[in-house]
């Protein structure tokens, strides 16, 4: 992914990137600590998802609370990686809208720079959402089967599956009007995605059509990795569709995006 977004950087360097983008990701998080209130989708998002659909949907779709809890929170990494990514396209759009990118036109930065630095500290908040989500499951009784590392790298596949989604929402941030114009989209893709795959609920009892779309949606296959990561069982396909799927996303829309940055600075 650094390769596609330093590429024609001119005059600066990797090592002069690498400044650029911690400097912006310190300015980033010096906003956060200014606005703490930004803060609350990450922290209050997994806190009220995960009681919500444990309390209200447990015992209808797995017939005890307690089995649901290792079937959904597994499932739910994927969803909050969307939820926090989707934030960094009303961010940017929000940057330019405020007059803000117009102070880095005349600053000798890389202009990928901006881009990444606004990635990793999203994916900060992505680490961060995931943990209490977590941490809410442990509450409930969820049980990791299997050992911390498996924990990890579902964890780990959720944030690298997210990071690729963030290039989506740049893109958007950089051709819509406005924020609202940016949210209104991605929930217009996003609710289909997450409602029709296999977070929430088996897909045995869906009809057909529906069932043929879930084995192609990526959210999919990433709750059912996450799944067997967390419960134990094969993962081996689900992990490398998910990946290849973060790859293709990434190798698509990071070129465009940075292109589209490019143009409006």
């Amino acid at each position: 992914m650094s390769a596609t977004v330093t590429a024609g950087e001119g005059r600066i360097g990797p090592r002069g990137t690498l400044r650029h983008i911690g400097a912006l990701a310190r300015r980033n998080l010096l906003q956060i600590k200014a606005d703490p209130e930004s803060m609350l989708d990450a922290l209050l998002m997994p806190v009220i998802l995960t009681l919500l659909f444990v309390y209200v949907f447990g015992g209808a779709i797995s017939g005890s609370r307690h089995s649901y809890v290792g079937y959904v929170v597994p499932g739910l990494l994927a969803m909050m990686g969307i939820n926090i990514a989707m934030a960094v396209g009303t961010g940017i759009n929000t940057d330019f809208r405020t007059g803000v990118m117009d102070r880095f036109r005349t600053m000798p930065i890389a202009r990928s720079s901006v881009l990444v630095a606004k990635i990793v500290v999203e994916a900060g908040r992505m680490v961060v959402a995931m943990a209490i989500l977590l941490g809410m499951g442990f509450l409930l009784g969820l049980d990791v089967r299997t050992d911390a590392l498996h924990l990890l790298a579902a964890v780990g596949l959720a944030l690298v599956f997210g990071a690729s989604l963030m290039w989506i929402f740049i893109l958007l941030g950089l051709t819509m009007k406005t924020a609202q114009a940016v949210q209104g989209a991605a929930m217009l893709v996003l609710m289909p995605l997450q409602f029709g795959s296999s977070i929430f609920a088996p897909t045995r009892t869906m009809p057909g059509w529906l069932r043929a779309f879930t084995e192609v949606n990526p959210l999919s296959n990433l709750a059912d990795a996450s799944r067997g990561l967390v419960n134990g069982g094969p993962v081996g396909h689900a992990v490398w569709v998910t990946l290849a799927w973060a790859v293709g996303i990434t190798a698509v829309t990071a070129p465009l995006a940075v292109a589209r940055f490019r143009k409006k600075v």
